[in-house]
């Protein structure tokens, strides 16, 4: 997929605007992914120089997309001292979850009440894709990999790219926080096995059960974090 975005850099105007604009959009999505997946630590400082080699694009890119990151809470700036990834505070989980608790069930019912065929069909595609897997036998990666596309593709599928973009932001706070605390978790692999059964509600236009596991999701999510703790 990577290789195939970037293909059609070499056909971009000569004015090198959009080619920065990829650059930035390569950056920001890159980093944030390090961030939401703990590979940069909470607390450590950024180094731009060596972000920018190790994505292969210029200082320029990274620093845009630091800002970006800045916005989402993700990272924080500080003058004279530099950038550095932010902390991970246990009391935001409230903060975060009450969001959550009326955005998730939106999401779920809009994308229910509103999608189109081919978008639930490839809900319910998904659904069948992680019932045909081993959820315990994931790597902490794969399996954060798997829980942020299947609320991403529910976020997209909601249609209102508000919401989305919002409900993205706090998705990748919440990540974080699972995390750092999923190694002491013992059914993990329920919270992730609940996305079958949600995405089959909406690929099926149950708007009500939709929105009700939605929500139930976010709950059991706080409740088994609250349980480690």
């Amino acid at each position: 997929m990577i290789s195939s975005y970037w293909a059609g850099v070499t056909a971009l105007p000569d004015n090198g605007e959009p080619q920065f604009a990829l650059l930035a959009d390569k950056a920001y999505a890159s980093i944030r992914d390090r961030l939401i997946m703990l590979e940069i630590r909470p607390l450590s400082a950024i180094d731009d120089g060596a972000l920018a080699r190790s994505l292969g694009v210029g200082r320029t890119p990274v620093r845009e997309a630091l800002k970006r990151l800045e916005l989402d809470r993700l990272v924080v700036s500080y003058p004279r001292r530099g950038t550095f990834a932010t902390g991970i505070d246990i009391s935001d989980l409230a903060y975060i979850s009450e969001i959550r608790v009326q955005l998730e069930p939106l999401a779920a019912r809009r994308a229910a009440e509103s999608a189109g065929p081919a978008v639930l069909a490839g809900l319910a595609e998904l659904a069948d894709a992680i019932d045909g897997i081993d959820v315990r036998s994931l790597d902490r990666d794969a399996l954060m990999r798997w829980d942020l596309h299947v609320h991403r593709a529910i976020y997209r599928a909601a249609g209102n790219p508000h919401l989305e973009d919002t409900l993205v932001r706090y998705d990748n706070l919440a990540t974080r926080i699972f995390c750092l605390f999923l190694s002491r978790m013992t059914r993990f692999d329920q919270h992730v096995g609940e996305h079958s059964g949600l995405l089959r509600t909406i690929s099926e236009r149950r708007a009500d059960e939709a929105e009700k596991l939605a929500r139930d999701h976010v709950v059991g999510f706080e409740q088994a974090i609250r349980g480690v703790i």
